[in-house]
């Protein structure tokens, strides 16, 4: 009886184990997470002195549509709910759910927000990008109340700078703890960004260990789904912010040598140090930015951050995430080749760099991450895209933008989101994950997305011929925008910013449709 009861209380554990890992593991592959890229580029970096951050979210579950959450006062008493994210199955696609376990008391006021999935930006030109990097299974909690999503609402919700929010973000989760696995946050604010790395404290457990590094101004770094942060300078305090129970757990978990420098990624989240899926993007962006390093990409790990050979431009960050490693030995599809009449050797019409997993089998793909291939920049279910610009030397309501793109950032187009704005175009405020909807405009920048993709070597040239000149019109029209931004009122920027934003969000989505159609007749019987 003892021996029975023993194995049901195992089975248990278990089942609740395997459960709960479902529940907030809908975007790992392979063991690892396969979501999101991150980069950051301090403002002696940039092309004109902004602090940038990004973000691309990679996802099969997150949310598509995106809305603006206004400043607010609130009751002394008034409290704010924390949710824990679970897999919703139950709809027409897959989704997350979102579970109410607590909540926390409110501040007076709160600053509005740019509310995307992983809320991107506040009327104060604070701005957030996000990679989920795992790290050891043991750390993770579920007696805390604050996951990822709820922490960054919370850091725009009531904070003007990195530090700032970075600080706040130990007090929340030291008090009511960090309820997720481990995560990259780059906080970018008017003069710097930093990379926040946090994970919970232990099972059973309520707070939270982190290590917060500050990108050097002239510099570009990079996240990809594992913790970079490595050794601390404890003395070095503008660079530096950490828990003050960051050496212990490692300490009594026999995870770091004490004769030996304590490094947090290695004693943290190992497993992200040894995954191809990672490291190949942080090569890939930290050489597209200094090819001069001449980096290994098979390297186990690389700078935290480097300097770029030139300076980084709107255009070289929508090229970095464009990326899939074309014209490298890392090409996945490289090696599908098709012999011309002429007897030249073309790369094949269909040779697809983002054709689902279970098509790799099919024409003899694998990479670095083995059987899943390589893990691209670029990705088809990346569900919208982020390149945020704060700028100290215009006011908050026209120096805060974020360019926002829908869907496989290699065929698609960054409208400008400024943070004043108080309103969106209603295709990008429609939900689209509860099945086709022509009124969503993700669905209309994943519909041409995955039809360019099918016979990609051709359809491509389609998607660029528009969206290219596309692009370079919104980028050039920014300086005279803001030019005449700066000659209104408040209210009349505002609403000035917010006509603009919402025409450009209506004219994408307009070619989205239209060249998905164009290529849907173009391909008839050609797929």
């Amino acid at each position: 009886m003892y021996m029975q009861a023993k194995i049901a209380l195992l089975s248990l554990f278990i089942i609740h184990q395997l459960t709960c890992s479902s529940q907030i593991k809908g975007d790992w592959e392979a063991g690892v997470p396969e979501g999101c890229t991150t980069i950051t580029v301090g403002k002696n970096a940039t092309y004109d002195g902004s602090v940038m951050t990004s973000h691309t979210d990679d996802s099969h579950r997150t949310r598509s549509w995106v809305n603006i959450v206004p400043e607010e006062r609130h009751g002394r008493r008034d409290k704010v709910t924390m949710y824990k994210r679970e897999n919703d199955d139950s709809r027409k696609m897959p989704a997350y759910k979102h579970t109410e376990v607590g909540k926390i008391p409110q501040v007076r006021e709160t600053y509005g927000y740019i509310n995307s999935a992983y809320p991107c930006m506040n009327t104060k030109q604070l701005a957030i990008g996000e990679s989920t990097f795992g790290g050891r299974e043991s750390l993770v909690s579920d007696k805390g109340l604050i996951d990822c999503q709820r922490l960054i609402k919370l850091m725009l919700e009531r904070c003007s700078t990195a530090r700032e929010a970075i600080k706040m973000s130990g007090e929340l989760t030291k008090k009511y703890g960090y309820s997720d696995y481990g995560e990259c946050l780059t906080i970018a604010d008017k003069k710097e960004v930093w990379h926040l790395e946090i994970v919970g404290p232990g099972t059973n457990n309520v707070g939270s260990i982190w290590v917060a590094q500050r990108v050097p101004d002239n510099h570009i770094s990079v996240n990809a789904n594992a913790a970079r942060i490595q050794e601390i300078d404890t003395t070095n305090t503008d660079y530096f912010m950490y828990s003050d129970n960051i050496f212990d757990m490692a300490r009594d978990s026999a995870w770091y040598n004490p004769d030996e420098p304590f490094r947090f990624a290695d004693a943290y989240a190992p497993e992200g140090r040894e995954s191809m899926a990672a490291t190949r993007r942080e090569w890939r962006v930290l050489s597209l930015a200094a090819p001069s390093l001449k980096l290994d990409p098979e390297a186990r790990d690389f700078p935290f951050s480097v300097k770029p050979d030139s300076k980084i431009s709107l255009e070289k960050m929508v090229e970095m995430f464009k990326d899939y490693y074309e014209g490298t030995p890392y090409d996945m599809v490289g090696h599908l080749k098709k012999v011309t009449e002429d007897g030249d050797t073309i790369p094949h019409p269909y040779a697809n760099p983002f054709m689902p997993y279970d098509k790799y089998d099919l024409h003899d793909i694998s990479g670095g991450w083995g059987k899943l291939g390589e893990r691209t920049i670029a990705r088809w279910y990346t569900m919208y895209g982020t390149i945020t610009q704060s700028r100290d030397w215009l006011p908050d309501e026209i120096g805060g933008i974020v360019w926002f793109a829908q869907d496989n950032i290699a065929t698609s187009v960054y409208i400008p989101i400024y943070c004043s704005v108080t309103d969106l175009p209603e295709s990008y405020k429609t939900p689209g994950r509860n099945g086709f909807n022509r009124n969503s405009a993700w669905w209309a920048f994943n519909r041409m997305s995955t039809l360019a993709a099918l016979r990609w070597n051709d359809a491509r040239h389609d998607v660029d011929k528009v969206l290219l000149p596309l692009q370079k019109e919104i980028f050039s029209k920014q300086t005279e925008t803001e030019r005449k931004a700066m000659s209104m009122n408040s209210k009349q920027t505002k609403a000035y910013l917010t006509r603009y934003t919402i025409d450009w969000g209506n004219k994408v989505v307009s070619k989205a449709w239209q060249i998905g159609d164009d290529l849907w007749t173009k391909y008839d019987e050609k797929f």
